[in-house]
């Protein structure tokens, strides 16, 4: 009986972290929160987290700033971050609702990715930025993507002979399509479009930041991952003045380049 090869590298980053590595963040409702706020009293000491919140208080699983930081080492000793733009005095530039990209690298491999402070101030929200960026950059190398995602992944969606897919379920029906309206006349009317989502609006610093960042790239697997990353995170501002035009131009000016090497 051969040992299991032991797993190194980006591949040990896609292992799934032990249960003793995974904590449990609380996700309370704004009221559950005001009304902690309102009355102290209304809360409790979480014997799950350890925290004081609403009794009532959803957890999620997460893996914390330490058990990721161990897991980097344990995967290349070498690993480091960066943050994306910097302000004069060599410091991480954060962007206008104070989130930062960074650029993780991992066993030679660099990828993007984005932390929120999430409410908190001061030195606190610096650390949680940091901590949360990491998290979201290493998700793109596979790291606790089971904890991430809320389905199950890699499910095969083709059917057997039998009628069922490769998970032993049956496959899922669609739902059927909503009666047609009648207008006043009783004849058929066009079904209404749904509702657009509404997506939320950029200053003008939000938008000067996303173009520099996109000029500071140099390298089109990271400019299109940057493109893709910034629809996820910062939902529209794809489509606000200037940013696909600066996205455009520094394809451009990339593919200029590599067709110029030694320019």
């Amino acid at each position: 009986m051969t040992d299991k090869k032991k797993k190194t590298g980006l591949e040990l980053l896609r292992e799934p972290f032990p249960a003793n590595m995974i904590g449990k963040l609380p996700k309370p409702t704004k009221r559950q929160t005001d009304d902690v706020k309102a009355d102290f009293k209304a809360g409790i000491r979480c014997k799950i987290c350890g925290q004081w919140h609403h009794p009532k208080v959803a957890h999620l699983d997460y893996v914390g700033h330490a058990a990721l930081t161990d897991r980097l080492l344990m995967c290349d000793p070498e690993w480091n971050w960066a943050p994306v733009a910097a302000v004069e005095d060599g410091t991480p530039k954060f962007d206008a609702i104070g989130g930062m990209w960074i650029r993780l690298t991992v066993c030679n491999v660099t990828r993007l990715g984005y932390g929120f402070p999430d409410g908190k101030t001061g030195g606190n929200a610096i650390k949680e930025v940091i901590g949360d960026a990491m998290r979201n950059a290493a998700m793109r190398f596979g790291a606790a993507l089971d904890l991430w995602h809320k389905g199950e992944l890699h499910v095969d969606d083709n059917e057997d002979d039998g009628g069922n897919n490769a998970a032993g379920n049956p496959p899922k029906k669609p739902p059927p399509p909503p009666p047609p309206r009648k207008d006043d006349g009783g004849n058929k009317a066009a079904s209404s479009p749904p509702p657009r989502e509404e997506t939320p609006a950029y200053d003008e610093e939000a938008i000067a930041f996303v173009i520099v960042q996109l000029r500071a790239i140099w390298d089109l697997i990271e400019l299109k991952a940057y493109w893709k990353a910034l629809a996820e995170l910062q939902p529209g501002i794809q489509s606000a003045p200037g940013v696909a035009e600066a996205k455009g131009a520094q394809k451009a000016a990339i593919e200029a380049k590599q067709e110029k090497p030694g320019d």
